[in-house]
């Protein structure tokens, strides 16, 4: 058995890892072992604040890749794996098998597309771990051979995450109303949107299954919200800090309910990637930014919109009886072609899941490299 001592310092030690010497202080450390952690619940059951006095290293040393540290001020010896501190220092936290690189997409993308069918999504585990995983990475993708029922639908929701309801309730309908509450309901052209941005957690990921379409014209239009966002940072970097620094306010009104909430048209992460954008003409309410603001971001905002009217960006397809089209909706934006209203029957079923869910799917069942027939 190899050991080597460590040095300490007052608030922390030092541990070698493959970049050289790496800092660690001593509340992370103690807050990091493995017993802090239940093995049933897999919570927290170790409250850092009810120690007597700060932790401090009595002695620490590496034994066979494997932190050693025995504390000063309570009778307890932490274990922690060299390997878990490298990834950590590699990622700058705990590695998260759904951080995976959005690959941005353009026009004709939709040929490529992933394509899939509902029985591989319900019955292997590997077949859902890829749709979730083109959520994420791309954003979108295409379930094909769906059932015509309303309860195939709600299965394949299922196996990503809970059926997340909204104002309409869990599912919508999107098909020629005589009173319709949402234009999407209409046989005109829908603008390039995003959904419920009104609310003030919009829907994740949204999932429309084509039960009929057999009308002349109503072709889908979707694009990748990302792409366009960072094509408007390349070309006026000013117009984009704008966009994804000042929210603006959506509703979402009718008879019996009236949401409200201010969002910002381009969403950064924490790392300042673009994870996604919120737009929707129809849904939004009187810009209230000052009015001075106003002169820089009206043409900001409208700069962004004719990129989204742009052919390099824009996908044009049919959407067929029998697939069903799954996106985030935090990130792909869509529309539609008008259609002649008496050529034929056009008929989608949509709902929405989270995408915390969705993610959290995916992290189930990274580790899944063959279809496996679920139970």
């Amino acid at each position: 058995m190899t050991q080597t001592e460590l040095r300490l310092a007052p608030n922390g030690l030092f541990v070698p890892l493959s970049g050289g010497e790496t800092y660690f202080n001593y509340h992370w450390l103690r807050d990091a072992c493995p017993t802090t952690i239940d093995g049933q619940t897999r919570e927290r059951v170790f409250d850092i604040t009810a120690l007597g006095a700060p932790p401090v290293a009595r002695a620490a040393r590496v034994e066979d890749q494997t932190l050693v540290i025995e504390w000063a001020n309570e009778d307890h010896v932490t274990q922690l794996g060299l390997d878990r501190l490298e990834a950590f220092v590699r990622n700058g936290q705990n590695p998260d098998p759904a951080d995976l690189h959005k690959r941005l997409w353009y026009a004709g993308h939709d040929a490529s597309f992933l394509r899939i069918s509902q029985a591989e999504v319900e019955d292997t585990d590997a077949g859902c771990a890829r749709l979730a995983r083109a959520l994420i990475e791309e954003g979108v993708a295409l379930v094909t051979d769906m059932e015509d029922s309303d309860e195939s639908l709600e299965r394949l929701v299922n196996r990503l995450g809970p059926i997340t309801p909204t104002a309409e309730g869990a599912f919508f309908q999107v098909r020629l109303e005589i009173a319709p509450t949402n234009l999407a309901f209409t046989a005109g052209p829908l603008e390039m949107h995003t959904d419920l941005p009104g609310e003030e957690m919009a829907p994740g990921v949204q999932f429309l299954h084509c039960r009929a379409n057999t009308v002349e014209g109503g072709r889908s239009l979707f694009l990748d919200g990302a792409a366009v966002a960072e094509a408007l940072r390349a070309e006026d970097p000013a117009a984009f800090d704008l966009l994804a620094t000042h929210a603006i306010p959506f509703f979402y009104r009718h008879d019996g309910w009236d949401y409200r909430a201010h969002q910002k048209v381009i969403e950064l992460d924490a790392q300042g990637q673009v994870s996604g954008v919120t737009i929707s003409q129809h849904l939004q309410d009187d810009m209230d930014l000052p009015q001075d603001v106003l002169d820089d971001y009206y043409p900001a905002f409208c700069k962004l919109i004719r990129m989204m009217q742009d052919e390099r960006f824009l996908c044009r397809f049919r959407l067929n009886a029998g697939e069903c089209i799954v996106f985030d909706n935090h990130r792909v934006v869509h529309g539609r072609e008008g259609f002649s209203a008496e050529s034929g029957q056009r008929h989608l079923r949509g709902c929405y899941t989270d995408r915390g869910a969705t993610w959290s799917t995916y992290r189930v069942l990274s580790g899944t490299e063959h279809a496996t027939k679920v139970a």
